[in-house]
């Protein structure tokens, strides 16, 4: 375990959860930049998280991989801890896991509501009340932040990706008590991101289309996402609210078709 300095001296530990690869690694990377100390959680991605720690650590110098399962709340609740044990100490948690699986009103299930939910959303609550049992040991004005990451889609809604939705929903309003109930040792900021980053649902083509409608002509990059981070991370006067990096996206509304 790292040995532990004052607060003036020592330098500040996130963990971002999903930080292998995607969305996830580009917060890791440029935090770490930023002279951060970076607990890299991943899921299955074994070799893109270790490629993840390996560029931190060429850039900050101190970085480790975390697995978990945030579907499992024994796995939830023992990830912090593990990550306090190798470092020493946290302060600041990125929410940036995300389950994201397509489904409508017609394919919805319990089983998918409750999947998406777990990791979505309960998972980032009972981080973020453990990061706040851990900020209190420290004692004095010693003071935290946790960073959600949301979606566009919950300021210009449509029936597609429901259960995900939904769950992201969950969590901008989880942001908002948790901005009340943590307070002041916790600050509670979330990040909405519009369409950033090409997946095998959506082909490079669709992708440069849907892009382009939004009202700057680009949606949201990753760099400019990461960014927004790092700048609510380093705002000390900010807390329950959102900042919304899409190019204007969720000014537009959706193409979906209701049908006849």
């Amino acid at each position: 375990m790292s040995t532990d300095l004052t607060p003036a001296l020592r330098q500040p530990t996130v963990l971002i959860t999903g930080a292998a690869k995607r969305l996830g690694r580009e917060i890791a990377l440029l935090l770490a930049k930023e002279g951060w100390r970076v607990a890299v959680h991943y899921r299955d991605s074994v070799e893109d998280a270790a490629k993840t720690v390996a560029d931190c650590k060429r850039l900050a110098g101190a970085c480790a991989s975390f697995r978990a399962n945030l579907a499992s709340e024994t796995a939830v609740r023992n990830l912090l801890p593990t990550v306090i044990e190798e470092f020493g100490h946290v302060d600041a948690l990125v929410n940036s896991a995300s389950t994201f699986e397509h489904d409508t009103s017609a394919t919805f299930t319990f089983a998918a509501l409750e999947k998406h939910v777990r990791s979505n959303a309960g998972a980032a609550i009972l981080l973020s009340h453990a990061l706040y049992e851990h900020i209190k040991t420290q004692g004095g004005d010693a003071q935290g932040t946790i960073i959600n990451l949301l979606d566009q889609k919950l300021w210009n809604p449509n029936p597609d990706f429901m259960s995900y939705t939904l769950s992201k929903a969950a969590l901008e309003a989880a942001n908002t008590m948790l901005a009340i109930e943590l307070a002041p040792r916790l600050r509670v900021v979330g990040v909405a991101p519009g369409l950033t980053l090409a997946s095998h649902m959506l082909s490079p083509e669709k992708f440069d289309t849907f892009n382009k409608l939004s009202p700057l002509g680009h949606a949201s990059s990753a760099a400019d996402v990461a960014a927004t981070v790092a700048f609510a991370l380093n705002n000390k006067s900010m807390t329950g609210t959102t900042i919304v990096v899409d190019g204007g996206q969720h000014l537009i509304r959706s193409a979906f078709q209701p049908r006849a």
